[in-house]
């Protein structure tokens, strides 16, 4: 059973949809609020104390990527972002939007929960992430992570990361040289015990993470693909 303090925005214009979200989100102990569009999604996304926001992409008067981009602009909130059609999730892995995570309509409702309670438990720092905290402050030449003030720092400019991409760095760098299968990270990193995550989630998150600390990313210095395999810092 969820904590019942536990708090979702659904962000959904299809009225049987957000009902059937609502429904199950109820009956796994969340308490839940409905924005019928984008504009109202963002405005009580802003204004509202949620622990997760189920983002639909497909909205009436502002579009999911735009309220994407306008929650994170503010808040660290964990997002899922709904799309009905695999050209949206390729768009979703082209742009760099902030969310956490993303799921193809139709979904398992099962599947959905599993992914919405690993999200939550990685937002309140109960994900295990192996030795990553085993060290406060993780130095990789320039590049320094503290885990206790939970900022990273590059030539001594902070470096402005949302949590997955810092809970990801971090592991990777408790971890240097060691390669990681992108199942392994779903499960060290984003807390799936059983693979209900998509791969490319990791790819589109590590190429995020590219574009803030590498100075080239198409010539990584930190962060490494082992071809066939996964990923791995340097």
């Amino acid at each position: 059973m969820a904590d019942s303090k536990k708090k979702i925005l659904i962000v959904e214009d299809e009225k049987n949809i957000a009902q059937v979200l609502a429904f199950n989100l109820m009956q796994a102990g969340y308490d839940y609020e409905i924005a019928s569009d984008g504009e109202e999604g963002l405005r009580k996304a802003l204004k509202g104390n949620f622990d997760l926001i189920l983002l639909d992409i497909m909205l009436p008067k502002m579009d999911g990527f735009t309220v994407c981009r306008g929650i994170r602009m503010r808040m660290d909130t964990p997002i899922i972002m709904v799309t009905a059609k695999e050209e949206d999730v390729d768009k979703i892995l082209g742009l760099d939007l902030g969310a956490d995570d993303y799921v193809t309509k139709p979904f398992s409702i099962n599947v959905l929960l599993a992914r919405i309670k690993a999200n939550l438990r990685r937002s309140a720092n109960e994900v295990v992430t192996g030795d990553s905290k085993s060290d406060t402050v993780l130095k990789i030449r320039d590049l320094v992570i503290d885990n206790e003030k939970y900022q990273v720092t590059k030539a001594g400019v902070m470096i402005a990361l949302s949590k997955i991409e810092y809970d990801l760095l971090s592991f990777l760098a408790a971890n240097q040289g060691k390669p990681f299968k992108r199942e392994e990270l779903l499960e060290s990193v984003w807390g799936y015990k059983e693979f209900f995550g998509d791969k490319r989630t990791v790819d589109v998150t590590v190429s995020r993470l590219r574009n803030k600390i590498e100075a080239d990313p198409t010539h990584p210095e930190y962060i490494f693909s082992k071809h066939g395999y996964g990923y791995y810092l340097a």
